[in-house]
């Protein structure tokens, strides 16, 4: 057999094989690792004077209850 007959074969047997019909094995899915970006610092920020005026909104909430009740 030529070299040339070989390596025609091969390549046949190749193809055939990646076109076996069979699917292919499933790849367990993984989740991309994630990215800082510049912005997460600015979103921390942000969460974080959310936080802390939430926690002025509920003192604020609370002198007032206390001062109608020393009122009455």
């Amino acid at each position: 057999m030529s070299p040339r007959a070989a390596l025609i074969s091969l390549a046949s047997a190749l193809l055939l094989a990646a076109c076996s019909g069979k699917p292919p094995a499933p790849q367990a899915e993984t989740k991309p690792a994630r990215v800082a970006t510049p912005w997460d610092d600015m979103k921390k920020d942000e969460q974080r004077a959310k936080d802390v005026q939430k926690t002025v909104d509920q003192q604020a909430a609370e002198q007032r209850k206390q001062l109608e009740a020393a009122e009455q």
